[in-house]
């Protein structure tokens, strides 16, 4: 079982930047895939950017390659997601989820445990 909390959203103007935090409980971190998603209002939940258990792989929205970054420390049980750049259309509750095994998951149905989402506001 891992609980899963984030933190770092909040209102900010386009152009700027947040970093979001996932921390978990439970044992075995490092075991786990990590992932973020988003979901803006009326919409499906989305692949923002995944990380595998090891931190050599990740994965990128085509939306989101060059001005989001997300990185681990198993160290800390932490995944982090660090948002440059934003642009309106990045408003959305953001949530981290987590996954069991070694590759990258990109889909929300592939995911085995979930945050409650923090809320990310993008003004113009």
């Amino acid at each position: 079982q891992v609980q899963l909390v984030e933190s770092g959203g909040g209102l900010v103007q386009a152009g700027g930047s947040l970093r979001l935090s996932c921390a978990a409980s439970g044992r075995a971190f490092v075991t786990y895939g990590m992932g973020w998603f988003r979901q803006a209002p009326g919409k499906e939940r989305e692949i923002v950017a995944a990380i595998s258990w090891s931190g050599g792989n990740t994965d990128y929205a085509d939306s989101v390659k060059g001005r989001f970054t997300i990185s681990r420390d198993n160290a800390k049980s932490t995944v982090y997601l660090q948002m440059n750049s934003l642009k309106p259309e990045d408003t959305a509750v953001y949530y981290c989820a987590a996954r069991k095994g070694p590759g990258i998951e990109r889909t929300p149905g592939g995911m085995d445990y979930w945050g409650k989402g923090t809320l990310v506001t993008v003004s113009s």
